[in-house]
C-alpha cells in the first residue's frame, strides 16, 4: 500500500494538517497507520478522494457532523445531500439579505433630511374566522385593528388559549401614536417575544401545545411582518398575489432541500407538523414591507390555504370590493371545499384618506 506522509497528504488533499489531525480526532478522516513511537499519521493514496470531498464541503461551510454523514454516503446519495444542505444555505442567506437591505435603507434615511409633504396613506381591514365542518372547536385567533393584523392557528389540548395569548399580548400594538418605521422591527420583535411568553404562560410550556402567529403592523407608510409556523401573508399588487411569508414546516423544508415536489407535498402525511411555533421558539421571521396605494394584504391560517388553490385566493381577494367582502368570501370558499380545518382570514387595504 502506497502511504504518504501526514505533510504530503495534506499538500495532496488542501487539507492543512490541523485539519487532518482534528479530523482524525472526530473519526472524520482517520489514518491508515499511526507511528507509535512518534504519533506519525501516514495515509494511503486512496484516501485523497475522501479527503478532498471534506475540503469542499468545508469550504461550502458545511459544519462538521453533516460531512460525517455525507462522506458516508454514495456519490448520488452525496450529491442529493449536498444539495438539499445548500437549499437551507439560500433559505438562511434569503432572509438575511431582506434584513441587510432594510437597515442599509434605514441607515440612509437617517442621514438624507426629511422629504417634503409625504404621501399619507391608511390602513382599512376586516376579519373572520369560522370552526370548518370538521374540527370540534375553533383554535384560530384572529384581530384586525387601526394598525395591528395578526392570525394566529392554536394546536394541541390548549390551542385556542395559545392563539388566544398570542393576539392579545400583541393588541398593545394598535395604538394610535405608531413607531417610526426605523425603529418598529425593534418593537414588533420584542412584542412577540412577549406574546411567546404569553404563550408559555397559559401552556405550562405544554410540548404539545402551542400557535402560529402571523401579524402586520402598520407604520403609516408601510407594513412590519413577523412571522412564526405555517399562516401565511399575501400582497396583491397589481393584478399579482405574492406569497411574502415562508412556512416554517417539515413539508416546506422537503420542498427547499427539492426532496418533495409541490404534488407531493400536498398529501404528505407530516404537511401539518411545523418546525417553528410561538411558545417553543422566539424567533421570527422580521421583514418590513414598502406600502403602495392599491395593495391588498391578506394573513390566513392554513385552513383557508389547504383548501382553496393560491389561483383561486387571487380571483377572491381581486373581486371582492372591500376588505369584509373579501374575508366573507375566503371562508366561504374554504367551506365550500369541505372545510377540513379551522378558517381564519384578515384582510387590510391601503389606501389614500378620502379628503
Amino acid at each position: 500500500m502506497d502511504l504518504l506522509t501526514i505533510g504530503a497528504f495534506a499538500k495532496a488533499s488542501g487539507l492543512s494538517p490541523k485539519a487532518l489531525r482534528l479530523y482524525d480526532e472526530l473519526g472524520l478522516l482517520r489514518p491508515v497507520r499511526v507511528d507509535p513511537y512518534t504519533g506519525y499519521r501516514y495515509y494511503a493514496v486512496a484516501q485523497l478522494d475522501r479527503a478532498r470531498l471534506v475540503a469542499w464541503l468545508r469550504r461550502l461551510g458545511m459544519p462538521l457532523a453533516e460531512i460525517r454523514a455525507v462522506a458516508a454516503l454514495s456519490g448520488a446519495d452525496a450529491a442529493r445531500e449536498v444539495r438539499a444542505y445548500w437549499a437551507r444555505v439560500e433559505a438562511e442567506t434569503a432572509v438575511r439579505r431582506d434584513l441587510a437591505a432594510f437597515l442599509v435603507t434605514e441607515l440612509t434615511k437617517s442621514t438624507e433630511a426629511p422629504r417634503e409633504g409625504p404621501t399619507m396613506l391608511e390602513l382599512r381591514c376586516a376579519a373572520h374566522s369560522d370552526r370548518g365542518h370538521v374540527r370540534p372547536a375553533n383554535q384560530d385567533t384572529v384581530y384586525a385593528g387601526r394598525r395591528l393584523l395578526a392570525v394566529a392557528d392554536g394546536f394541541g389540548p390548549a390551542g385556542a388559549p395559545a392563539s388566544g395569548a398570542a393576539v392579545e399580548a400583541l393588541r398593545f400594538l394598535d395604538e394610535e401614536d405608531g413607531p417610526r418605521p426605523g425603529n418598529v422591527l425593534n418593537l414588533l420583535a420584542d412584542a412577540v417575544r412577549g406574546a411567546g411568553d404569553a404563550v408559555r404562560d397559559v401552556t405550562e410550556e405544554d410540548g404539545e401545545t402551542g400557535t402560529t402567529l402571523t401579524a402586520l403592523l402598520w407604520t403609516g407608510s408601510g407594513l412590519a411582518l413577523a412571522h412564526i409556523g405555517d399562516s401565511r401573508a399575501y400582497l396583491l399588487r397589481g393584478g399579482g398575489l405574492f406569497r411574502i411569508t415562508h412556512d416554517h414546516s417539515v413539508v416546506q423544508s422537503l420542498l427547499d432541500e427539492g426532496r418533495l415536489t409541490p404534488a407531493e407535498a400536498e398529501s404528505h402525511p407530516q404537511r401539518s407538523i411545523l418546525l417553528k411555533a410561538l411558545g417553543a421558539d422566539p424567533d421570527p421571521d422580521l421583514r418590513l414591507h414598502e406600502a403602495r396605494p392599491g395593495d391588498r394584504y391578506l394573513l390566513c391560517s392554513d385552513g383557508l390555504t389547504g383548501a382553496v388553490p393560491d389561483d383561486r385566493i387571487r380571483e377572491l381577494l381581486a373581486a371582492a370590493p372591500d376588505p369584509e367582502t373579501a374575508v366573507r368570501s375566503l371562508v366561504d370558499a374554504a367551506n365550500t371545499a369541505g372545510g377540513p380545518d379551522n378558517v381564519s382570514c384578515v384582510v387590510g387595504d391601503v389606501v389614500s384618506p378620502v379628503g
